[in-house]
């Protein structure tokens, strides 16, 4: 049997518990078809280095939700211009790493709505070689869950800014985003939509092509929804605690302070080893005290906010103060 599941829920931590409860915990004798939203958010890949794919300084002036989803590939960007589908089945060797199989019904919908999409490369569709949805998958015992973007209205410079980090010097073992060329769908309608008419638009397609029921989930499975988002999805130690080890170089001038160079050597889970400190900063102490004070910390704004707060932070660096200290570490 095919059920489908909507969630008109737009926080992002939600969404992500909500797959992986119905891949861990329905069923396994069924399949099953989701549509759903987030607010304005980054949707890190599995094995990926948070901070080398975020604007840490874009996403937190915006508010813009970070989450780590179970699925590699890359970084993508979500808002309520943004659709999300996903499928979960039995895994066979027709639908692993095979975006044709999951794709095809999305992108008869979209030919049908006039959209001359296509797919394209290893996980993506497109229009007039532009990005219009990328997908991922993970597989487990047996069972694949393979979600996808629909790039509808989204705000694609708000994508690009939110996905645009820094000049610094990252060195990783994670993996790395590839950029594309992005496109929204909607200006290649036949006939215009809003978001959610094509939402019901797109439901009804699926709907006619997989002769699907609608799973309405009980109040405790809700329940053990919730508890999945609160213990997972909305951590720090999942969304960027479990990053690999890194090291990172940045370089920012401060007005009244000066030159700070700043090398940190970051072990997996997010947590200091190394610092150094170098520039043309005044100071009354060497900043190795303060280097060694920090090694152990998560790179993390609660934690540093309690680690400096016991410190004389102008000991080290005259003219700054801690907040601006801390968005240097953490941008």
């Amino acid at each position: 049997m095919n059920y489908y599941i909507e969630s008109r829920v737009t926080d992002p931590a939600y969404n992500l518990a909500l797959e992986q409860f119905v891949f861990d915990s329905l069923d396994r004798a069924n399949s099953y078809i989701m549509l759903w939203q987030n607010h304005s958010s980054i949707i890190v890949g599995k094995n990926q280095n948070t901070s080398a794919e975020v604007n840490a300084s874009f996403v937190n002036a915006n508010n813009i939700s970070v989450v780590r989803r179970l699925s590699g590939g890359g970084a993508v960007y979500h808002d309520l211009g943004n659709l999300n589908y996903t499928f979960i089945t039995d895994a066979s060797t027709d639908n692993i790493i095979n975006i044709a199989v999951f794709c095809k019904p999305i992108l008869e919908a979209l030919n049908s709505f006039g959209v001359p999409a296509e797919i394209k490369g290893r996980n993506d569709m497109t229009i007039e070689d532009k990005k219009i949805s990328g997908n991922a998958q993970y597989i487990r015992k047996g069972r694949v869950l393979h979600h996808g973007t629909l790039l509808y209205d989204s705000c694609t410079e708000m994508l690009t800014k939110a996905l645009n980090v820094s000049d610094d010097k990252i060195e990783s073992k994670g993996i790395k985003s590839i950029k594309s060329r992005v496109s929204n769908i909607r200006p290649f309608m036949k006939n215009d939509m809003s978001i959610n008419e094509f939402w019901d638009a797109l439901k009804k397609h699926l709907f006619i092509a997989f002769e699907m029921k609608e799973y309405c989930l009980s109040p405790s499975e809700s329940a053990e929804i919730q508890k999945l988002r609160e213990n997972r999805y909305s951590k720090w130690e999942w969304n960027y605690g479990a990053s690999p080890a890194y090291n990172i170089r940045k370089n920012r001038r401060i007005e009244g302070c000066g030159n700070i160079e700043i090398l940190l050597d970051v072990e997996k889970h997010g947590v200091i080893k190394n610092a150094a400190f170098f520039g043309d900063f005044f100071g009354n102490s060497d900043t190795s005290e303060l280097a060694a004070y920090l090694s152990g910390c998560r790179l993390e704004y609660d934690d540093l906010k309690l680690k400096l707060g016991s410190i004389n932070l102008s000991r080290y660096f005259h003219n700054i103060n801690e907040d601006v200290f801390i968005s240097l570490l953490l941008e």
